[in-house]
């Protein structure tokens, strides 16, 4: 579109800018470098960097490694960066070296991350707050039997594990416990004591994961939720506790901070899981139960799924849960160009975008994304140490643009 219609897809990107930045604005401007609000946090674009595990902390601390990564993420130029999944308790973990937040020796370390990242930076820090249930106590997955996803530690070296119901994530993956009522009691108390730490580490936002096979998603779908009390059997009954999570989580956290929850719109298990029928009546329970905005993701339930992986796969359920359900939404998955940010922001199909690979691949991802459009306006990344970087980004850049013309 770029290149058959410049003249109107900057009449678009006009009104857009006109929309969000006021009717001063008589230039075009990028949708993904528009500026978007939830509750008092203003980010200056809609470039997120999705939550990804490094599986590198020691006793759950982040340490040098996780500040220099994260550092350097926040540097290239996205307006919000979230943590790997951080845990609740150390037997929430997926490895040994998952990260986690659940003493003052992890909140402190958790400090000097953010501190940096707000000093230096102009981006806004998330933390994805969870608790592994099934998935847990594996090796880190550098150590897999190259035919076995999630492999199991030794058992020896394992931890129990806590789930929705009795079942085995993988027919290799040790058994959890179903939970009790007591058991449920502990792990919100977790979840409420993690969030409390994050307020006390500097977050800007939490989200609580409740996809991909993780405690709280073992409730949601029926695929590892098999129980015949008020916690199984309907989608009301199958979301009741983690909705309590939610809501503790929310009461915990200030009233002026952003909550996102990140959900499995689709198990891609057919009708024996949770199918997009659904999505848009998940989503809805859980911002009634507090949260802001939904980060729509998808599967990772079972490994017998079978997904429809594609460019821009899963926006498809977030355009549904946005539009048919009225809902702010994070569009993730297989998102790796600039005009795929830009064209789902137009289209109104999310309010934001979280990149992973694209980022681990380029942590300055959203300067070159400028860059590659010729942008310098409002929401461009500014790191004033590195102008000179910058500049030559755009010089050579544009001589693209000018040779392909």
């Amino acid at each position: 579109l770029r290149l058959r219609d410049k003249a109107w897809l900057d009449t678009m990107e006009t009104h857009l800018a006109q929309r969000y930045l006021g009717p001063a604005a008589n230039d075009p401007v990028p949708p993904m470098f528009l500026p978007f609000s939830l509750r008092e946090m203003t980010l200056n674009n809609r470039v997120c960097v999705s939550p990804m595990c490094m599986y590198s902390a020691t006793d759950g601390l982040p340490d040098d490694w996780h500040l220099v990564h994260y550092g350097g993420l926040a540097k290239g130029g996205a307006a919000l960066v979230y943590t790997e999944m951080t845990n609740v308790s150390a037997e929430g973990r997926i490895t040994p070296g998952c990260t986690g937040i659940w003493s003052d020796a992890h909140t402190d370390a958790w400090r000097r991350i953010t501190n940096f990242v707000h000093q230096h930076t102009q981006a806004k820090m998330a933390i994805q707050i969870g608790h592994a249930g099934p998935k847990g106590s594996t090796l880190e997955p550098w150590k897999w039997d190259p035919k076995i996803l999630d492999e199991p530690l030794p058992e020896a070296e394992q931890w129990p594990l806590l789930s929705a119901s009795a079942i085995p994530f993988d027919t290799y993956s040790p058994v959890p416990r179903a939970m009790t009522r007591e058991d449920m009691d502990t792990v919100l108390a977790q979840h409420v004591d993690a969030v409390k730490r994050a307020h006390a580490a500097g977050f800007d936002m939490i989200e609580m994961h409740a996809a991909h096979g993780y405690l709280l998603s073992s409730f949601v779908t029926p695929i590892l939720n098999q129980r015949d009390d008020e916690y199984g059997g309907s989608l009301e009954n199958r979301l009741r506790y983690p909705l309590e999570v939610c809501r503790a989580m929310r009461a915990a956290w200030p009233e002026h901070k952003p909550m996102s929850v990140r959900i499995s719109a689709h198990d891609w298990m057919g009708d024996s899981g949770v199918t997009e029928d659904e999505a848009a009546a998940i989503a809805e329970a859980f911002i009634k139960a507090g949260a802001d905005i939904i980060n729509v993701s998808t599967g990772q339930t079972s490994h017998a799924a079978k997904p429809q992986p594609g460019r821009m796969f899963q926006t498809p359920l977030s355009d549904i849960i946005r539009n048919d359900g009225h809902i702010p939404t994070i569009a993730v998955g297989n998102i790796y160009e600039t005009d795929h940010v830009n064209s789902i922001i137009a289209a109104g199909r999310a309010d934001l975008v979280c990149l992973a690979r694209p980022h681990l691949a380029d942590p300055n991802w959203t300067l070159h994304a400028a860059a590659e459009l010729g942008y310098r306006g409002p929401g461009a990344p500014e790191q004033h140490q590195y102008f000179l970087g910058y500049r030559q980004a755009h010089t050579l850049a544009d001589r693209e643009r000018d040779a392909a013309s």
